[in-house]
């Protein structure tokens, strides 16, 4: 009979060259995506931004999956997701990003999905050696172990470098016509996406806010300064400018008409400022400023609306001030900034 694969697609070159190879060796195959709510182009799809060509970003996934005319379903972790990042088992890489823990969850959903559809196997993109973390031997092992699926993870791209799996052994796939891929370089799946006539998006600071380092910035800065990271916290870190006063309020200023909008969603359960004649920016105020930060916020939203004196409203539950927002110096800003350290040394 013939065989049947779950793909891992995340719409990057590696997972779609993946079900690319499986695909020539005649095996069926239905594509898995999971949201974790952390996608940056997701994220960014989501504020209504656009690409620098002013094209509207997309799934990458749903792109892939077209391209590749497999059938895609997406699948929402992003509630479990939560207890992942804020305590995995195997810790975070450079930044917060949970790798291995991520992984380990992703496969163990497609291993349910697998036995209750009836498919034989799972089919992934990674590559030996290109991720530290989560990429080397032993990891690669750990994981197909605490995923319950040892044996059962083809990785195409890498397979001549890793033990013979089950679909080789058995004969499913011909391990002869897989690739040896390991290490960083991307030079060989470039090729392969120009034989193939793939269209693909080069990865630019990566695909997931949890490696991104003023992401991790204000994660840490936040469990150090408030003891605990709520649901909320984890969307509102990849938005805005971030700024902690005094205090030990946080100030989150929106940069754009999309942050706005998005922000704006969360004045049910946040204190909030804009400048009175709604020809600015908003902020969100999470904490309890003292009085004497009051003006401080009415002139931050002044600075980073035009940038001139300004009428500001500040709603803190029932109560709503208005005071005259006077920009204040970008220097004496900095001292409130929550910056990666790489942003700092740009002086940004």
């Amino acid at each position: 009979m013939k065989k049947r694969a779950l793909a891992l697609l995340s719409g990057g070159l590696d997972s779609s060259l993946a079900v690319k190879l499986v695909q020539e060796q005649g095996i069926e195959v239905k594509a898995l995506h999971f949201y974790t709510g952390f996608c940056i182009t997701e994220f960014k799809r989501r504020l209504g931004q656009t690409k620098e060509d002013g094209t509207p970003y997309v799934n990458p996934a749903l792109k892939a999956a077209a391209q590749l005319g497999v059938p895609l379903e997406i699948v929402d972790i992003s509630e479990e997701y939560y207890d992942v990042v804020i305590n995995p088992k195997y810790g975070y890489g450079k930044n917060v990003n949970p790798c291995v823990d991520c992984r380990i969850m992703m496969l163990r959903k497609a291993k349910e999905i697998m036995e209750r559809e009836g498919y034989d196997f799972i089919v992934t993109g990674e590559v030996l050696y290109q991720r530290p973390m989560s990429q080397t031997p032993e990891r690669l092992k750990l994981i197909e172990k605490e995923a319950g699926l040892e044996g059962l993870i083809l990785r195409p791209l890498s397979a001549k470098v890793l033990p013979p799996t089950i679909p080789e052994k058995e004969g499913w796939v011909d391990r002869s016509k897989l690739l040896g891929i390991r290490g960083r370089s991307r030079k060989v799946q470039i090729e392969l996406a120009k034989k193939y006539g793939l269209d693909y998006e080069q990865p630019a600071g990566g695909c997931c806010y949890l490696t991104d380092e003023t992401y991790a910035a204000r994660f840490k800065e936040a469990y150090a300064t408030e003891g605990i990271i709520t649901r909320d916290d984890l969307v509102l870190f990849a938005v805005g400018r971030h700024l902690r006063l005094p205090s030990g309020t946080k100030l989150i200023v929106a940069r754009n008409k999309g942050e706005v909008n998005f922000l704006k969603g969360f004045r049910n359960r946040y204190g909030y400022a804009y400048r009175k004649d709604g020809k600015g920016t908003f902020a969100l105020i999470k904490g309890n400023p003292t009085e004497d930060e009051l003006q401080l916020i009415a002139d931050i939203v002044a600075r980073y609306s035009k940038n001139e004196p300004s009428k500001v409203a500040i709603h803190l539950g029932e109560r709503e001030i208005e005071l005259i927002g006077t920009p204040p110096d970008d220097q004496f800003l900095e001292r409130f900034k929550i910056y990666a350290k790489k942003e700092v040394s740009h002086g940004r």
